[in-house]
């Protein structure tokens, strides 16, 4: 570290590391202080930034502070005591289970939101077998939770009963929901915009010469698979010159997985389908998969559009073309509505509905000449 203003910051960092609670990394073979250089590269700021932080001083906005943790987190570094934060509460996470990976990314984002307002995550998954929403969510009661975020729930579930929901408001729980809108329950929502979506995904595929798609779905008893499937219908007949009777024939309900749109595939390509759109990656994974095992070839036979865009899917074979959710902006919406609950200032009992994106890469192409 050269001369600069910031020496005398710097003692007091070098000062502070002699404490109880010193810095130290954890990474193998150093065991002194970080350095500053280090921090303020990683977290691009100046030093004299990362020293103020460091050292508890003042005048440091909350959104570079934050960067400056952060910065210490990746590269190895205990926070000294001074910078951990006291949780301002518990904040239950209800998710379904966890190989999804849009799941845990949404999981990822909420409990990001959630630490910087120094609250504390838990998050609960459901597993085949395991603890049911309701179970969870009455352990999370009983450990005294300020608020609840449940991401894609029972509440999207029309077949469901909306009363749990009901109960809770009831006991005083704030909480917030994750895809799946349910007119039946008085709460904010957010969500993606599941039609949206469909449409970005047939218009591209229409482009590129496509003119018999189909679309492969989870269950129609769920919200998301409703939209999707309505948004199908539109599209089809507005940009492809189907009958609403014949587009509704080229949906293909199955379940939200790679076995699920595997099968859904077989049924749209006897049909004669070139394209197909499907209601998440891991089914468009699924629908990749039999079209080889019939010996075609993705893009060139069939072209494949997926839904979620989780961060490994740029890196499958063909990186595949998605509809991307708006993960990050979604869980701070949620977050915010939340904490404005817990806060004493309620929110519209609504749904705020975020515009997805579509992201093209190689698992689509010009449909092949006859």
């Amino acid at each position: 570290m050269g001369e600069s203003a910031t020496d005398d910051n710097a003692a007091d960092v070098r000062a502070s590391t002699r404490e109880p609670g010193k810095i130290r990394t954890r990474g193998p073979g150093s065991g002194g202080a970080p350095r500053l250089s280090d921090i303020a590269g990683q977290a691009s700021v100046s030093e004299a930034t990362v020293s103020r932080v460091l050292n508890g001083k003042p005048g440091v906005a909350d959104t570079t502070r934050q960067r400056v943790l952060a910065a210490l987190d990746i590269l190895g570094y205990e926070r000294p005591v001074r910078l951990r934060q006291r949780s301002a509460g518990l904040i239950g996470l209800v998710t379904p289970e966890l190989t999804n990976p849009i799941f845990p990314a949404f999981a990822q984002s909420v409990e990001q939101v959630l630490a910087g307002h120094g609250y504390t995550p838990v998050l609960c998954t459901q597993l085949p077998g395991g603890a049911t929403e309701d179970e969870l969510v009455e352990q999370l009661v009983e450990r005294g939770v300020g608020g609840i975020v449940f991401l894609s729930g029972l509440h999207a579930d029309l077949s469901a009963d909306p009363a749990r929901y009901a109960a809770l408001t009831d006991r005083g729980v704030p909480f917030v929901l994750i895809n799946g809108y349910n007119e039946r329950i008085s709460a904010p929502f957010v969500s993606p915009d599941d039609s949206a979506a469909v449409r970005m995904a047939v218009g591209h595929l229409a482009e590129l010469g496509h003119r018999k798609v189909g679309l492969a779905i989870g269950p129609q008893r769920y919200v998301p698979s409703r939209r999707k499937r309505d948004g199908f219908v539109d599209a089809a007949v507005k940009l492809l010159g189907m009958t609403r009777a014949e587009a509704e024939l080229l949906v293909c309900s199955t379940l939200f997985s790679v076995e699920g749109g595997q099968v859904a595939a077989g049924a749209l390509l006897d049909q004669g389908c070139t394209g197909i759109v499907c209601g998440s990656d891991l089914m468009a994974l699924g629908v990749v998969r039999a079209a080889r095992d019939r010996g075609l070839d993705v893009p060139r036979d069939v072209s494949v559009v997926g839904f979620d865009d989780s961060q490994l899917i740029a890196f499958t074979d063909p990186p595949l073309t998605t509809v991307r959710q708006p993960v990050q902006a979604m869980a701070a919406a949620a977050v915010g509505a939340l904490l404005e609950e817990i806060g004493g200032s309620p929110v519209q009992r609504t749904e705020y509905v975020f515009q997805p994106e579509l992201v093209v890469r190689g698992s689509t192409a010009a449909v092949r000449a006859v």
